[in-house]
């Protein structure tokens, strides 16, 4: 793509209002713009890394056997009544079409994937089976100043499963959790990732989160020194400061925020919906649930906060929007020919052929996290080629054009 076609611009100075980092960033790169708080439009910028991290999580997701759909935002009172939630769950924003408040704007889905489950399952030759979607979610949520860590609509990738019993529900929820370290190693930020132990609520004495370190986060984790398994603050008296996985390791304090979760169910959101299986045996049983949420923005706004410096965004190759940012220094016709067979190699390409000064297009560059830059200038092609640099690299060389590929490659 060709960086004067593009009809976002960067900008010296984030908002004002904007407090946190990763939205600053995004913000003055060109990825996303604030609506209001907790809402951002994703930009094409934006929208391409949203994209890279989507697909990341549909391979791992369907990996270990779930199966992709798409469920309503707008949900009926009557299955959010059924489960209780419809007044007790706070976030909950609801409406109506008339004066009635009768729906809700769903914050999560499973008022809606267990009767869907219930059409289709009758015996236990038909579990397991897991189910997931990517999706709006809206919430109604107090503390959105986090930028894109704490939204009120965004898009959540949530998978759900169903079981036979309590062992079957164990082998998809470790299958679920291993799938999860690949997608946060793919992702840029697996090496700042702990599997956290939290409050399981009324759920399970625990869930599980996963929790990547950084300033910027909100929940305080105690990561054991011995087997690198954290625990929540929330829950860190009821384990007397121990790990709770090896029961030995000294625990250290540190700041973190939550990329995804993880709960074993159970029967918390089959029994209000009567979804039960006939066992071998012709005797009626309750179905098991988990379920396992990513949200999508949040994710790329912790990439953001992990992956960093002062001059702007470092994005992981694998969720950046191109992989090579081509800066043309006066060498226009050069830069096209190098454009053109970049592009013919199918390797994406943010082409800076705009007509402003060395300085600012390095500026952009630095800011905007691309992870290969590209100059041909002057100097380089008489240095024999072009000038390679990885962003967040101190130091650049030259290689000869006919190279390109293969270095990149």
């Amino acid at each position: 793509m060709k960086q004067s076609q593009l009809f976002t611009k960067t900008l010296r100075d984030a908002p004002k209002d904007e407090v946190s980092l990763n939205a600053q960033l995004l913000i003055r790169a060109g990825y996303a713009d604030k609506l209001m708080a907790g809402v951002y439009t994703l930009l094409p910028l934006g929208l391409r890394v949203m994209k890279k991290i989507e697909n990341i999580i549909r391979e791992e997701i369907n990996a270990i056997g779930g199966q992709e759909l798409y469920m309503p935002t707008l949900n009926p009172k009557e299955n959010w009544e059924k489960t209780g939630r419809w007044e007790s769950l706070d976030s909950l924003i609801t409406l109506g079409f008339d004066e009635e408040k009768n729906m809700a704007l769903a914050p999560t889905h499973e008022e809606i994937i267990s009767p869907l489950a219930k059409k289709f399952i009758s015996s236990y030759k038909d579990l397991p089976f897991s189910a997931y979607h990517f999706q709006n979610k809206f919430r109604k949520e107090k503390r959105a100043k986090s930028g894109l860590l704490r939204g009120r609509e965004f898009i959540m990738k949530d998978l759900y499963s169903f079981h036979t019993d309590q062992e079957d529900l164990d082998v998809f929820y470790e299958k679920a959790t291993e799938a999860y370290r690949k997608i946060f190693d793919r992702s840029g930020i697996g090496e700042k990732t702990y599997l956290t132990f939290a409050s399981g609520g009324s759920f399970s004495k625990y869930s599980h989160e996963f929790q990547a370190l950084t300033d910027a986060g909100e929940d305080l984790i105690y990561i054991c020194e011995k087997c690198s398994v954290a625990v929540n603050r929330e829950i860190i008296e009821d384990v007397d400061h121990k790990c709770t996985q090896c029961g030995k390791g000294n625990l250290k304090e540190a700041k973190a925020v939550e990329v995804g979760n993880i709960f074993k169910l159970g029967t918390k959101y089959s029994k209000p919906f009567n979804l039960i299986y006939t066992d071998k045996e012709g005797k009626e049983n309750d179905i098991i649930m988990g379920c396992y949420g990513i949200g999508l923005q949040r994710l790329m706004g912790t990439i953001v906060e992990v992956s960093h410096d002062e001059k702007g965004i470092i994005w992981p190759e694998s969720v950046a929007p191109f992989k090579v940012h081509l800066i043309s220094l006066q060498k226009d016709k050069e830069t096209e020919k190098i454009y053109a067979n970049l592009v013919k190699a199918g390797i994406e390409v943010l082409y800076d052929d705009r007509d402003t000064s060395a300085g600012e297009k390095f500026a952009d560059s630095d800011l905007i996290g691309i992870p290969y830059r590209l100059v041909v200038s002057k100097k380089s092609l008489d240095g024999g080629g072009v000038e390679i640099k990885k962003r967040g690299d101190n130091t650049s060389k030259i290689i000869p054009v006919k190279d390109i590929k293969n270095e990149l490659k």
